[in-house]
């Protein structure tokens, strides 16, 4: 039994990788998307999944909610609620209650979750995986119903909300009115009589008082409350007032009694909804956790691939998520990258300059892998197929420890200890700048027995390095490949994008003439050189650029044929628009000829009738006439429709022709022998990119379409 198909362990997560994926940038990213600290929590948190079960549920709905929001006629509801810890925590204990503002967070989720549960409902075929949350818990006016009759929209007690509190504020209105009318008579005698200040009024301890000349104080009936800082106001509430406002005082304690009493009799009545209330938090934050995850896929502009079991790495046109966000910040254009691994292929070493883009492509792979196995969508094409690793771990970067006084090989060959001790065939590692940090020839050695190591083990790889055992190393390994960054020797810039199946080479001269470094030294440093190393580097860089150009002109070539097939398509359309248009020109040019040939021959009819007289003959003739067209049109009907039978069999001959042809050709896969379609030449299959794949035609090797192959 393969590797692949036992029973998965669980898997393993290092928080080093993590960080030296910069996955903790992802977490921060994901926390600030939290509406709660529940979700935000879980995010700052973020592991991988145990199983790829597990991770594969999460991924399902975090697309499921992505597509959901690409859709603004979608009404979903939006995400606004506050969490209910507090208030679950009140409600279980005795002689608690629920104050006004958990009252209303609660009546606020309730109506939240309805409205959740009423929209996946409705689309219950479209979104399974989101229904399946939903049934965390489920629609009810228990709490709704209690809450409305209580508070109105603004959220305020109602005055019909008991009998009592309706009479006591019926109450606190007259007594109201009655102190309005006493002071606004007093404010008209008194302002008569130009005892009072020019703004008349003011308020003191919720009263309304009269704002009397201290000079005029003893002369008004009334209790001074009080007076202006200059002195020059006294502050008096009617005496006609004081006992009003005594019993509206009164009033208002009685008021905030029943008002209470109100509120603990409903939170009784939430009370008895506990588990609801419990089922609302457990909905709300497994929502927001989600959402979180499908904010951040759109703005990623992430996908969920095809999920594979076990160990596999198929990306098309994949991107390192923080990278491709920092370029479109800064306007830069990101090249994507596209690659597979699998049992045949599953140790990749990447070599070419620095600066080419080594360290990002092994990082980009590594890190789409752990947001994966989080139940985070990767930044890659939706065609691209994913599998599962038991463990990610990863050597980047300089990890050296001042505090441990750890230089960085004495920090990497213990990482690579834990490497060799943890590794298995369900491993994916991520070596950047392997064996480096020692003595080149030394470390060298040392880091070709390690790759061997791994590669017994039957892990997955990716190594960047400039060793050039390491490369000769992936090239005898059956299941090892070499890959490389492009370089342009033309413009002496990295081209950024990687290529399956040759080494590359450093350009470590060419990168240095780009920098600047003085010909002569140059030339200097090649002459200290073995002479074979030398033209070996030559010879490689003179195949990647070879490579490169082949590429880019069967690139181009590629690009024409679709335009010319595209131009064709285009012509046999429009070609097949006028021969329609002509078809029926020619039916209405047909059509109104027998028109009006029949018009002129009505029209002799016509001519010919005499009115009063036998027309007996004439008659004989048009009914003789009328049979003949009649004749003519049924047959003509009878054409047509023969005609019609005769094409639809001929086109349903050819639709079972083309059946039984698919049936009998062989799939394009890997190690099968094919030939050209338009040639002789035959070659192997060595590797499939999507809709192309790549032939090896002798020591030739190169990308053909898919549609072009025959499987001999």
């Amino acid at each position: 039994m393969s590797s692949n198909k036992r029973k998965q362990r669980p898997s393993f997560f290092d928080e080093q990788t993590a960080q030296d994926l910069e996955f903790d940038l992802i977490r921060e990213m994901l926390a600030e998307y939290c509406v709660g600290p529940t979700a935000r929590k879980t995010m700052e948190g973020l592991r991988t999944y145990q199983s790829q079960k597990q991770a594969r549920i999460k991924l399902e709905e975090v697309d499921e909610l992505r597509r959901i929001r690409k859709e603004p006629s979608a009404g979903f509801p939006r995400l606004e609620f506050e969490e209910l810890t507090k208030d679950i925590k009140r409600l279980h204990m005795q002689n608690a209650n629920l104050f006004i503002e958990g009252i209303i967070r609660v009546f606020q989720a309730s109506v939240l979750c309805n409205d959740f549960l009423s929209f996946f409902q409705k689309r219950k075929e479209d979104y399974p995986y989101l229904l399946s949350v939903s049934e965390l818990s489920w629609k009810s006016m228990d709490i709704i119903n209690p809450v409305e009759k209580v508070l109105d929209k603004r959220f305020r007690i109602k005055d019909d909300a008991s009998e009592k509190l309706q009479e006591i504020r019926n109450a606190m209105g007259r007594k109201r009115n009655q102190v309005n009318r006493n002071f606004d008579r007093m404010v008209k005698k008194l302002a008569g009589q130009g005892m009072l200040a020019e703004s008349n009024e003011s308020y003191l301890n919720g009263r309304r008082v009269l704002s009397v000349i201290s000079s005029h104080k003893r002369s008004v009936s009334g209790a001074s409350l009080g007076g202006s800082k200059s002195g020059h106001v006294t502050y008096v509430e009617p005496q006609d007032n004081v006992p009003l406002n005594f019993e509206l005082d009164q009033l208002v304690h009685d008021e905030q009694r029943e008002i209470e009493r109100i509120l603990r009799e409903l939170s009784d009545t939430i009370r008895k909804h506990t588990s609801l209330v419990e089922s609302y938090q457990s909905f709300l934050t497994a929502l927001d956790d989600i959402n979180a995850r499908s904010r951040l896929a759109l703005h990623l502009n992430c996908r969920l691939p095809a999920l594979v079991d076990g160990p596999y790495l198929e990306l098309i046109d994949a991107y390192h998520p923080l990278l491709l966000l920092s370029n479109k910040e800064k306007n830069v254009t990101t090249l994507p990258q596209s690659l597979l691994m699998d049992e045949m292929g599953r140790m990749m070493v990447i070599s070419g300059p620095n600066a080419g883009g080594k360290s990002i492509t092994l990082k980009t792979i590594g890190l789409l892998q752990l947001m994966l196995q989080s139940g985070l969508l990767v930044s890659a094409n939706a065609n691209s197929k994913m599998g599962w690793f038991d463990r990610v771990l990863s050597d980047i970067g300089d990890n050296q420890s001042i505090e441990n006084q750890l230089s960085t090989y004495s920090y990497r060959l213990k990482r690579m200890k834990q490497f060799l001790d943890q590794a298995d065939a369900r491993s994916l590692l991520l070596l950047d700048e392997f064996g480096t940090g020692s003595d080149p020839e030394l470390g060298g050695a040392l880091a070709e027995v390690f790759f061997e190591e791994i590669y017994s083990k039957g892990s997955y790889g990716v190594v960047t390095t400039h060793y050039a055992n390491i490369k000769l190393k992936a090239a005898e390994l059956p299941y090892a490949l070499n890959a490389s960054m492009l370089f342009d020797t033309t413009t002496l810039e990295p081209r950024f994008r990687l290529s399956i199946g040759q080494p590359g080479s450093s350009f470590t001269f060419e990168v240095a003439q780009m920098n600047g470094i003085p010909k002569h030294l140059l030339e200097k440093a090649k002459g200290r050189l073995d002479v074979k190393k030398v033209e070996l580097d030559k010879l490689i860089a003179e195949l990647q650029q070879e490579k490169a150009e082949f590429e880019d002109e069967n690139s181009r070539m590629r690009k024409a044929q679709h335009s010319a097939k595209d131009a064709e398509q285009d012509m046999r359309r429009k070609q097949g628009k006028y021969e329609e248009r002509l078809e029926t020109q020619q039916k209405r040019i047909e059509r109104n000829n027998k028109y009006l040939s029949s018009g002129k021959k009505m029209a002799e009819f016509i001519q010919a009738y005499q009115l009063g007289k036998a027309n007996k003959p004439l008659l004989d003739e048009v009914k003789k006439f009328l049979t003949i067209e009649k004749t003519k049109t049924e047959e003509f009907r009878k054409k047509r429709e023969y005609k019609e039978k005769a094409e639809a069999k001929k086109q349903a001959r050819i639709l079972r022709e083309k059946k039984r042809k698919n049936k009998v050709e062989k799939p394009v896969v890997i190690g099968c022998t094919v030939r050209l379609e338009k040639s002789n030449q035959k070659g192997e299959v060595i590797a499939l990119d999507g809709a192309e794949a790549t032939v090896m035609f002798g020591q030739f090797k190169t990308k053909v379409g898919l549609e072009k192959l025959v499987v001999l």
